[in-house]
């Protein structure tokens, strides 16, 4: 069957559960974390009311690594850094939840796998709450645990989300000793936003971003810097029929743009952007299965900050975290899943860009979804 029609099948049966463990029958997904001026926002969805007591629904991380046919080699001990704003008090609590639920290994501040800090590196004190960035961290440390269930994790929790306190975030995560440092935030690039570029650029350490869950519009920070691996998302769904056993398209929402600000790189070839794209590569971004104490247990949740920090525990799990940057992924395109089905343009099916490849997907590479979606570890 047609990729494209597949996706249209998908989302027209997903009450019955037959391609995919979504639910149509409950409210409209809401923004985790709303946009205000000024500051960076986290970029997650989720349906208010759709949590279960009984056990997950979305994909889970035996699912991705179906999907994506990750080793069964557990994989190296890499630190990989969260940089996320406020703090999420029962975290360790809901990573213990989601991984026993998998058949992980515990990651808990006990054994050493699990540590989470203030801006300035310590225990305490730790930032105020926040219902929707707490929801993030929860989100992201589960797909690091999904993508790499050996790997440590360091969460660095900020005191606001203002492009400072973030900024020291991923600065302290590298200072603690994370090999690769994901950031499931974004905003609008702006000359305010780019005067901290320098604070995700840093020998040794991989940095990861969210490419933004608004389409194919204004190129989001700090996906967009030249030294970031941009993640955009995916739609995922099961095909029998296919040798893969799964299909993908781009996700609707999945960020994608062309920068104002950013000389393009040596290493990004595309001709229809004179400055850098995002993104780069791409993973699953929707009805993703989470513990999350303060939705009442398992809910889903969508976003490309569920790409994002998957791909930074990928390359964690790969052993070469800090060695890896974006010119190292396009050189390893043909080891990537090319996804060539869908569009980030869910107002206009493409017609935002003309149908070119900066909001649509197609052979090759194309905005929405980068070179592709792993295919294992060959990619990094």
């Amino acid at each position: 069957m047609n990729r494209r029609w597949l996706g249209v099948l998908a989302a027209a049966v997903a009450v019955a559960g037959v391609l995919t463990p979504a639910a149509s029958a409950a409210p409209a997904p809401r923004a985790a974390c709303p946009e205000r001026p000024g500051v960076l926002h986290c970029l997650t969805t989720y349906t208010p009311g759709a949590a279960r007591a009984f056990g997950p629904a979305g994909w889970g991380a035996d699912d991705l690594a179906s999907a994506y046919t990750l080793p069964a080699a557990a994989g190296p001990g890499t630190v990989v850094g969260i940089s996320i704003a406020f703090d999420a008090p029962n975290l360790e609590a809901d990573l213990a939840a989601y991984r026993a639920q998998y058949g992980l290994p515990p990651c808990t501040t006990a054994n050493g796998c699990f540590r989470k800090v203030n801006q300035q590196g310590v225990a305490t004190p730790l930032p105020e709450t926040d219902f929707g960035w707490a929801m993030e961290s929860t989100l992201d440390v589960s797909m690091v645990s999904a993508a790499c269930p050996s790997c440590r994790i360091l969460v660095v929790e900020g005191n606001s989300p203002g492009f400072a306190d973030l900024a020291e975030t991923a600065d302290t995560a590298v200072r603690l000793g994370a090999k690769v440092v994901s950031n499931s935030y974004g905003a609008r690039e702006n000359g305010a936003a780019l005067a901290y570029a320098s604070h995700y650029q840093h020998p040794g350490v991989t940095v990861v971003a969210s490419s933004g869950d608004r389409g194919f519009t204004a190129a989001s920070y700090p996906a967009v810097l030249a030294s970031t691996i941009a993640v955009g998302g995916t739609s995922l769904a099961r095909d029998p029929d296919s040798p893969r056993g799964w299909t993908e398209w781009a996700w609707p929402y999945g960020g994608s743009g062309c920068s104002a600000y950013i000389a393009k790189p040596t290493w990004q070839r595309d001709t229809h952007c004179g400055k850098r794209t995002v993104a780069d590569v791409s993973a699953a971004a929707e009805d993703i299965a989470i513990h999350y104490t303060d939705a009442d247990g398992w809910t889903r949740a969508s976003g490309t900050s569920a790409s994002a920090p998957f791909i930074a525990g990928l390359i964690g799990r790969s052993g070469r975290a800090g060695a890896i940057g974006p010119a190292d992924v396009y050189a390893k395109a043909a080891s990537f899943t090319d996804i060539t089905e869908g569009h980030n343009d869910p107002a206009g099916a493409g017609k935002k860009c003309g149908g070119d490849y900066l909001c649509v997907a197609g052979p090759g590479y194309d905005a929405p979804t980068g070179v592709g979606v792993p295919d294992g570890l060959g990619g990094f």
